[in-house]
């Protein structure tokens, strides 16, 4: 089991520049684009987000993974929860795989209830531009996200725009990411904590 802990800042489209010139500078060198999808899965009925439960298909340039995530907390933009990752060969869930890695009772008692119907509710697709640089003592991986988050609903295209920087923790003490994004937003104006994550958008999307 790993804890994911990140912090989420919402980023103005046009501050995106200075953004990509703040980590550059920190990191060293240029940031790298790496295009994601996710395929997000429920129950019609919305079963998993009803157990606060994600699970998701990403492809990435190496392959797909799949990524089961459980209840979480979030604060001021700080988030963290408990989640599970293996690779797959395809663009198809490996419950087997899920089950051997997640170690967390509620989590797959979740999963294992909702299997029989489960399908796609909602897509993300956005390039991240990604570092990873020491500050303060600790590893950290910053990330810019823009793309948009898609969902069908009723034969319609539900749509929403992903402009955020995430910055997570990779070694090292949760206080370093604090004076990051201290350091960060002195930076580069009007970014806000995010406290409303890729899942929970597309979640909205479903429910509007």
């Amino acid at each position: 089991m790993g804890i994911e802990r990140e912090i989420k800042l919402a980023l103005p489209p046009e501050q995106a520049d200075a953004a990509d010139r703040f980590f550059s500078g920190i990191a060293g060198t240029p940031g790298r684009d790496v295009p994601l999808v996710n395929i997000y899965f429920d129950t019609p009925a919305l079963a998993l987000a009803g157990q606060k439960v994600a699970l998701r298909l990403r492809k990435t340039p190496d392959g797909w993974l799949q990524t089961l995530k459980a209840a979480g907390s979030v604060q001021g933009g700080l988030h963290s929860r408990h989640e599970w990752e293996t690779s797959v060969p395809g663009e198809a869930l490996d419950f087997v795989a899920l089950e051997h890695a997640c170690d967390d009772a509620a989590a797959l008692a979740a999963l294992r209830a909702a299997a029989s119907e489960l399908g796609e509710r909602f897509r993300t697709a956005f390039v991240r531009r990604l570092w990873q640089f020491e500050f303060d003592g600790a590893r950290i991986e910053a990330a810019i996200d823009r793309g948009e988050v898609t969902a069908q609903v009723s034969g319609q295209t539900r749509r929403e725009a992903i402009s955020e920087i995430e910055l997570e923790l990779l070694r090292g003490e949760e206080p370093a990411l604090h004076a990051l994004t201290v350091r960060l937003s002195a930076a580069v104006a009007g970014l806000t904590p995010e406290d409303i994550n890729k899942a929970q958008r597309g979640y909205r999307l479903c429910a509007q």
